[in-house]
């Protein structure tokens, strides 16, 4: 057959070209952006591949071409040998090779959790017995099994993210593409998925192709195809590819966390090996450097064992000092007494005329949907206090409650029972003027295209301040000086929001909240679908107007490196509870205690406790990766 041809490749680009239409405002075609330049890529049977580039540099449009939703411009694709310009071909090219996008909401379509996932096998014509075996199987591999029956509606991002990934996982393609699929997952889900996907890999020779901004996911590939301005900058195996520290970040990437510690090493003049990929590897290294006996039982073991009945739970800001306890049932209690006084405690600050707190919750609790068969609690007693000027993180597994409770810091969602405060004011009081709340305590969505709707992205950005009653001019100016400061490129202003990339779209978003000048800014997951440099900008520009402006900052986020570099302060969430509070050194202390509720510490936190283990006397309150070479530096040099 023409445009067929006999390939050992599951997939196979040559000469790939790809060309966007530019558009004014009209609809009119304008001219054309290339996407993608001449590529060439091929995929073995059975492999497992990641495609790693920054935000616009073509990942998304080339993935799009593997399963025929972009045709190409220039150039043939072909999956397991079929022509992807072929039009009857195109229902068959994509039960070959299903698609797993970053934003669930794009592919789930039923009501119901196992009717959304068991859709595809049905439609494959798959028996019904069977629909209901693969239904079970794909919702186990993402551990979504106890939601089967819910809505997808009344699901967290990253559980609905676990849902969407069921579904294609429960068609069983001969090729899976994700694209970002792990960006709103918890850690431990995020390892869960990944697990699931090379199993299915392992036992029925399903071809990966892997979409990340996580470095460290891709460290088992078979080999990496890095992007850059829609061309492939380099190919090879993660060692070969992570050696090459100043190419990824000339294409604006990064590594692993511990192959930039081994490489801030090699900088101050230790030997160290280029392509360390790995803990382990680094462990042994720097053993080598160290003639230390094997450290004691006592030095072993500084965080909770697996197996603890209990983990102590202690709040920074519980000046009672009684200990919090989180037990093997997950029930979580403080002494009433302390309870109490905590309560006291916060009506009297807030009673103020000079409030030392932007937001203090008090005994908040929130149930979805009360008296219904879908009731779910929430927020379970949660009380809360954010000093002015504090930079606060919140973690939790998906699920747990962060971004329903960063929903009633500005009225969005009204607690059922308790009280919060904003600079001393009641905002459940009948005469509160929850608009100007809105105004103050801005807010950042997960998703930025629920807060993008203007003709273009500088008119957007400009709403918020007209609707605070700026002229236009005015509205102009402080969008301007919004766009610049999270490094929207200045050519893009006049486009649509529409028509920008994932990455882009939540740039837009940030700017548009700041463009009102809050005085206190509410992120959650703001770097999701940002390309490591793009997540740096975005974090290091909020982190120095926190610092320059004292706005306070809540930032919620999956991701333990960002947490761990640039929040003050940690506050921990689990089944709608607050289970710890401190400083970010003293809850990753705590890792086997985090792993029990689905999440974990930075890579770092895992490299220094190795070492300590290894007999090394390293501190391992330590975080960052700097932090980290320099303190195996101290050791060596001691």
């Amino acid at each position: 057959m023409e445009n067929q041809k006999l390939s050992k490749n599951m997939v196979e680009a040559k000469r790939l070209i790809f060309e966007y239409e530019k558009h004014d405002k009209e609809g009119q075609v304008t001219g054309s952006t290339r996407a993608i330049d001449e590529i060439d890529i091929d995929v073995a049977p059975g492999s497992f591949v990641a495609i790693l580039g920054s935000n616009g540099s073509g990942k998304s449009t080339l993935a799009k071409h593997i399963n025929a939703l972009l045709l190409p411009t220039g150039g043939t694709v072909w999956v397991n040998g079929i022509d992807t310009k072929i039009p009857k071909e195109t229902l068959n090219i994509r039960q070959l090779a299903g698609m797993v996008f970053q934003n669930p909401d794009n592919q789930i379509i039923g009501t119901v959790v196992e009717e959304d996932v068991g859709f595809g096998p049905e439609n494959l014509g798959i028996p019904t017995d069977d629909i209901w075996k693969r239904v079970e199987d794909s919702l186990k591999a993402v551990n979504m099994l106890e939601y089967r029956h819910r809505s997808p509606n009344r699901l967290s991002g990253g559980q609905k993210q676990r849902v969407a990934i069921a579904g294609v996982i429960a068609m069983e393609p001969s090729c899976i593409v994700l694209d970002e699929a792990t960006a709103m997952l918890d850690p431990i889900g995020r390892r869960e998925v990944i697990s699931s996907v090379l199993e299915l890999k392992k036992k029925k020779n399903v071809t990966v192709i892997w979409i990340t901004h996580y470095m460290e996911e891709v460290i088992n590939a078979d080999k990496i195809f890095v992007m850059d301005k829609g061309k492939i900058a380099m190919e090879g195996t993660p060692r070969e590819v992570f050696s090459q520290v100043d190419g990824l970040k000339r294409c604006q990437l990064d590594v692993p966390q511990v192959t930039m510690v081994a490489e801030q090493l090699r900088s101050r003049g230790l030997d160290i090996p280029k392509g360390i990929i790995r803990i382990n590897e680094l462990v042994e290294v720097v053993a080598s450097y160290v003639n230390q006996p094997k450290a004691n039982g006592e030095d072993e073991q500084r965080a909770l064992e697996v197996g603890d009945i209990q983990g102590e739970i202690t709040n920074v800001n519980n000046e009672c000092n009684v200990d919090n306890k989180f037990n093997i049932d997950n029930e979580y209690s403080v002494d009433t007494e302390c309870n109490i006084a905590r309560e006291k405690e916060c009506q009297e600050i807030t009673n103020t005329d000079n409030p030392q707190e932007a937001l203090c919750l008090e005994n908040i609790g929130y149930t979805y949907s009360a008296g219904t068969p879908f009731e779910k609690q929430a927020l379970k007693d949660i009380n809360l206090r954010i000093p002015h000027g504090q930079m606060v993180g919140i973690i939790g597994q998906t699920g747990s409650g962060k971004s329903t409770l960063i929903q009633h810091m500005n009225g969005l969602l009204k607690a059922n029972s308790g009280t919060l405060y904003y600079n001393g004011e009641n905002i459940y009081e009948k005469k509160y003027d929850l608009k100007n709340l809105r105004t103050q305590v801005g807010m950042v969505f997960q998703y930025p295209e629920h807060q993008l709707f203007d003709v273009d992205i500088l008119s957007d950005v400009s709403f918020g301040p007209k609707n605070q009653g700026l002229s236009e001019e005015e509205a102009n100016k402080r969008a301007t000086k919004a766009l610049k400061l999270v490094g929207f490129p200045k050519e893009s202003y006049l486009r649509s929001p529409f028509e920008l990339s994932g990455g882009q779209k939540r740039r837009g978003a940030i700017a548009g909240v700041l463009a009102m000048e809050p005085k206190v800014l509410v992120l959650d997951e703001p770097t999701a679908g940002l390309d490591p440099k793009g997540r740096d900008d975005i974090l290091g520009q909020i982190s120095k107007l926190h610092k320059e402006t004292g706005i306070t900052v809540i930032l919620v986020s999956h991701s333990m490196e960002d947490i761990a570099k640039y929040v003050d302060r940690i506050i921990v969430l689990h089944k709608g509870m607050i289970v710890h509070d401190n400083e970010p050194a003293k809850v990753f202390s705590e890792f086997k205690y985090l792993e029990k509720i689905g999440l974990a510490a930075p890579q770092v936190t895992y490299l220094m406790n190795d070492l300590k283990q290894k007999g090394i006397p390293v501190n391992t309150d330590i975080t960052t990766a700097p932090e980290a070479a320099d303190e195996i530096v101290r050791c060596i040099d001691d």
